[in-house]
């Protein structure tokens, strides 16, 4: 089946040439002009979206209110914001939002349909043989429900916050290098995609902040560790 995106721009003459791109290379594209139309689509919750791609300035409601109430429906879905603002703050914003991406504009048309390409993949990947839940401390992480637990009860994760912590939880105690963690879970290893990955890794490192035989440690100029004390 064709995946289908949510896109939102107000911009006429870019959303014309960008939904035309991404229709020919076969997805179904649902395009909103408005905040306000994206919000009651996705209030509507019909039709299912594999992925979301917004716009941040927008004329009514912004790209990251509009972000912010997907999260509280969906850890899950993608999200890739397209933005003229190339400021680090307005990027970190985004990302504690919970965005997989941020792509400033101008942007090329092969930048945007490889990141909706890994993105969608990364979304769709399916391990049955991993474990169904990982122990980590005092926590349990349950990666297919995006879930980590400890006595205070269960934590909602994003998906990208569940596939870091998975790489963690399948090699504790051992580094793991920055290239790698990119081009796995992001699939490129990029300046601006490596403080995306800072981002999370802070998320994490407050996530587990419960346990203190818990670490994610790291090791200057080559990656990081989830240490594990006994």
């Amino acid at each position: 089946m064709k995946a289908h995106l949510l896109y939102v721009e107000d911009d006429e003459s870019l959303s014309f040439v960008t939904r035309d791109n991404l229709e020919l290379q076969g997805y179904q594209i649902t395009h909103c002009a408005t905040g306000q139309e994206a919000m009651q689509l996705i209030e509507q919750n019909s039709p299912k979206i594999d992925l979301y791609i917004l716009d941040v300035m927008l004329p009514d409601i912004d790209g990251f209110t509009i972000a912010r109430r997907i999260r509280e429906r969906d850890t899950h879905t993608p999200i890739l914001f397209l933005t003229a603002k190339s400021l680090k703050e307005d990027r970190l914003k985004g990302l504690r939002l919970g965005a997989d991406d941020y792509i400033t504009k101008p942007f090329s048309i092969e930048e945007l349909m490889l990141k909706v390409e890994i993105f969608l993949r990364r979304s769709q990947i399916s391990m049955p043989d991993a474990p169904l839940e990982y122990t980590l401390g005092k926590f349990r992480f349950d990666h297919q429900n995006l879930l980590l637990k400890d006595e205070g009860g269960p934590r909602q994760l994003t998906q990208k916050e569940s596939d870091l912590l998975r790489l963690f939880a399948e090699q504790p105690n051992q580094v793991i290098r920055r290239s790698d963690i990119l081009k796995k879970l992001w699939g490129e290893d990029d300046y601006f995609l490596g403080r995306s990955l800072d981002v999370f890794i802070s998320r994490l490192r407050k996530y587990l902040r419960g346990d203190d035989r818990l670490k994610i440690e790291n090791i200057h100029g080559v990656g990081f560790r989830l240490k594990e004390e006994k």
